[in-house]
């Protein structure tokens, strides 16, 4: 397979979801065997997508060259991978990807709408010497990432909810990557929201950019009250245990949303690798933690 880019430039903005910062990003077409590479056109810092350069991964992944960084860089890069982009330069202006909608759905039907245009080098796959493993004790997660002859992750993703469950994904480069994962919304729990507002994340967030999933009881006067600040008043628990803020895609959104991060992740191993991704219960830091095992094991 040869590689390919962009064919054209593809502008976005909005505020970042977990610093709340207002930025304008650009994704360009790139030399071939350039890779993906975002510049902090702010600072005239360029920093290479790769597991590496990978600083902070509290709840979404950040890269960092010296002081010049940019956060939650995971759905536009699953978007990149899904959609079959080798080379992109991504420009920002600020500190953190715009979270948009909560999913890659905009990156990935902007790419759709025009095509790839093709380069003349082959697509270079990360061939692996041996199968790697790395886990989480305390939280029982493991991603593991073995040789194959073609690129797929799969993940299951068991919540310990009562409404979410256990749920299983899977994508591979035969998937429609834009109609079953890049529509994929992140998503809280109600009961984490005042905590990470506490903590100063999610500065970016409101109804309308992620999944609310009401796990416990909540007092009427309390949601009562949330939708009064945030000019929602018709802002309700649905039987099935959401804020009705928005309908869910597919009834397991959540975890095509975790696969949807996992690919994201795992592309920051350098490329497309030759391998069979499977995780349980996956995350950034375990998902980082991968793709740096994955470095240290190619041929």
């Amino acid at each position: 397979m040869k590689q390919k880019t962009l064919k054209r430039a593809y502008g976005f903005e909005g505020k970042g979801l977990h610093t709340g910062a207002f930025s304008h990003v650009c994704i360009k077409p790139a030399p071939e065997d350039s890779g993906i590479r975002f510049v902090r056109t702010d600072l005239g810092v360029e920093i290479p997508a790769l597991a590496g350069n990978v600083t902070n991964t509290a709840r979404c992944t950040l890269i960092a060259n010296g002081e010049a960084s940019v956060s939650t860089i995971e759905h536009l890069m699953s978007a990149f991978t899904g959609m079959g982009v080798d080379n992109a330069l991504v420009e920002i202006d600020n500190v953190e990807v715009p979270i948009l909608d909560g999913s890659a759905r905009f990156y990935a039907s902007a790419i759709a709408a025009d095509g790839l245009a093709g380069q003349a080098a082959e697509r270079r796959y990360l061939e692996l010497s041996e199968a790697v493993e790395v886990r989480h004790e305390p939280t029982g997660s493991w991603v593991k990432v073995e040789p194959a002859d073609h690129f797929s992750c799969g993940c299951t993703s068991d919540f310990g909810s009562r409404v979410l469950g256990v749920q299983s994904a899977f994508w591979d480069e035969s998937t429609d990557y834009l109609a079953q994962i890049a529509p994929c919304r992140t998503f809280v729990f109600f009961h984490e929201v005042q905590y990470l507002a506490s903590k100063g994340l999610v500065k970016g967030g409101d109804v309308d950019n992620a999944i609310v999933v009401v796990e416990h009881p909540v007092p009427e006067e309390v949601i009562s009250d949330m939708a009064e600040q945030i000019g929602r008043p018709s802002i309700r628990v649905t039987p099935q245990g959401y804020l009705n803020n928005i309908t869910l895609n597919f009834p397991d959104e959540c975890g095509r949303h975790k696969l949807l991060d996992l690919i994201g992740d795992i592309r920051l191993a350098g490329g497309y690798p030759l391998a069979k991704v499977t995780a349980y219960k996956p995350g950034h830091t375990i998902n980082n933690a991968a793709a740096r095992a994955v470095q240290k094991v190619l041929k």
